[in-house]
């Protein structure tokens, strides 16, 4: 099986998840001109995960998804690199 090379937005995305170690909440990603269905992609690929926390903010707590790369990112993103 060949295996693709990351897209220059999937690249940037990965890039920007490796760079935080506690990853990204959905909002960062947003802000960074990645779209939702970007993000389910990455998350669909294997190349991400995205898992819900609650937080509190102004004095409400609100429930955010925080997405972080996965060691085949890592690998993804290495292998663009070359």
């Amino acid at each position: 099986m060949a295996r693709r090379r990351p897209k220059s937005d999937r690249r940037r995305a990965l890039e920007l998840l490796a760079a935080s170690s506690d990853g990204c909440t959905e909002a960062i990603m947003i802000a960074h001109g990645f779209t939702i269905a970007q993000i389910v992609e990455l998350v669909t690929a294997g190349l991400a995960n995205a898992t819900a926390e609650r937080v509190v903010a102004g004095g409400k707590a609100i429930e955010v998804a925080r997405v972080r790369i996965t060691e085949a990112g890592r690998k993804a993103l290495a292998e663009a690199k070359r």
